[in-house]
């Protein structure tokens, strides 16, 4: 994963982001080392088709439930806390769900 320096960057569940970036690397048929934390999704060659197939991959992954039409860019309005504009944003989105869900 590149992108986010450990010393600066923001803090992450390292299990959290490094299996977001895993299931998006195999959408993407990528390797997970090449993914650059700022990039967009489209910027990996996931189309609207393979970013819904990706979260609903992360919803599996994490037993979440990521808020309707978050694969749109910048979010969902009825729920701007899903940022799916860059592979940073969607870690940090699917970490906020994740942590607010029921124990």
């Amino acid at each position: 994963m590149r992108g986010i320096d450990p010393a600066s960057g923001p803090a992450t569940d390292e299990g959290v982001a490094r299996r977001v970036v895993e299931i998006l690397a195999r959408q993407a048929l990528l390797d997970p080392a090449d993914l650059d934390l700022a990039a967009s999704p489209e910027a990996l060659g996931l189309d609207s088709l393979a970013l819904v197939e990706a979260v609903f991959a992360i919803e599996e992954a994490f037993d979440i439930s990521v808020p309707f039409n978050a694969a749109e860019p910048g979010g969902n309005a009825g729920d701007p806390g899903f940022d799916a504009s860059t592979i940073a944003s969607i870690i940090a989105a699917v970490e906020d769900l994740v942590a607010r869900k029921p124990a």
